[in-house]
């Protein structure tokens, strides 16, 4: 058994354990950080690094032990970047699928995200890789939806199965969306998804063309993010997750 000390943040109500490395935890160790009756509890665990290349690593585990890119957990791993004097109010970090940028204001975290170049239709939803797989489905009067059934038909359904998919349920509203989301790997609904709101943001946009939008503001049960980004012929680039993250807390923690 070794005791590892640990941080908590949180973005949105998405709430991450973060461990500084090098350190290597089997998926029962992470599972057991993340357990929320036994463990610290969150919906993932970050590994930070001190990078000789760019400003730091970061690479994040699902409460299942299982890997993916995460949007808000790099949200988090910026504030704690800067909270503990690696980086100013700028940095270049590596994550689960590569390089991406970043800025703070206050503590308001804008990460840089990768070009999407396509929107696969799924019937009447679709299908739309932000880092992580989500399928992406407009909806009306989400409050009242039974998500969990809903979206674990579809997650366990044969073309996914294997693989697993984020499920988003999306609301149009008149100041912008509201979404639901199921994350694989945790096996749940979350209370804010930054790979799934960014593919909400591009859905919603490729959907109306005319508007030309280059910003789109979406409500998660766990608060508001925004995100931007710029909608051309190659699909969409300079896109970025904006919104707040918070530390919560610090301890320890024995592990088996």
């Amino acid at each position: 058994m070794s005791r590892i000390p640990f941080k908590k943040y949180q973005g949105t109500g998405n709430d991450f354990v973060i461990v500084e490395g090098p350190i290597e935890l089997s998926s029962a160790q992470i599972q057991q950080f993340c357990e929320r009756k036994f463990g610290v509890g969150a919906d993932g665990l970050i590994i930070m690094n001190r990078s000789s290349e760019l400003d730091f690593d970061m690479f994040y585990y699902n409460s299942d032990g299982s890997s993916s890119f995460c949007g808000n957990g790099s949200r988090c791993a910026v504030l704690y970047a800067k909270h503990h004097g690696w980086i100013s109010n700028k940095c270049e970090f590596t994550s689960n699928d590569g390089r991406h940028t970043a800025k703070i204001i206050g503590n308001w975290v804008e990460v840089a995200m990768h070009n999407v170049s396509e929107v696969v239709a799924f019937g009447e939803d679709c299908l739309i890789n932000t880092g992580s797989p989500h399928y992406l489905s407009f909806r009306d009067e989400i409050a009242e939806m039974e998500v969990l059934n809903a979206a674990r038909a579809i997650r366990y359904s044969k073309p996914f199965a294997q693989d697993g998919i984020n499920v988003n349920f999306i609301e149009e509203r008149e100041d912008g969306l509201a979404i639901r989301t199921y994350e694989r790997g945790v096996e749940d609904e979350t209370l804010s998804c930054g790979t799934g709101v960014t593919a909400a943001a591009l859905a919603y946009a490729s959907k109306y063309p005319e508007k030309g939008l280059l910003a789109v503001k979406v409500n998660t049960p766990g608060g508001n993010l925004e995100v931007k980004f710029v909608y051309g012929e190659q699909g969409f680039h300079d896109i970025y997750l904006c919104g707040p993250a918070q530390y919560v807390f610090q301890g320890e923690i024995d592990l088996i």
